[in-house]
């Protein structure tokens, strides 16, 4: 699993315990503050664990593929795939941390 692979196997356990599977991942970009935290103190994780998961969550949304909707004509396939790829980029989960 690519948890491993981002060194975060450790949660494995606990994310199955409560449920979180990707599209609760895929959901969090639509978290609250409060949300964000209570999931950290749910599944015990630390915030560098948790930017972590983030970064991994952008650079996986970042490279899914995105095509034209069958019904759009070939001429508007690139205003399609650009307003696709800006809504979906929108929604990904970012944190900033201010200094």
């Amino acid at each position: 699993m690519w948890l491993e692979d981002i060194n975060l196997g450790s949660y494995r356990q606990i994310f199955k315990e409560h449920g979180v599977n990707g599209e609760y991942l895929e959901g969090m970009s639509m978290f609250t503050t409060e949300q964000i935290l209570r999931f950290i103190r749910q599944c015990h994780m630390k915030w560098g664990d948790f930017i972590t998961l983030c970064k991994e969550l952008r650079r996986i949304k970042g490279q899914q593929k995105v095509h034209r909707p069958w019904w759009a004509p070939p001429c508007l396939s690139v205003v399609f795939v650009k307003v696709a790829k800006r809504n979906r980029q929108s929604r990904i989960v970012s944190l900033k941390l201010e200094q």
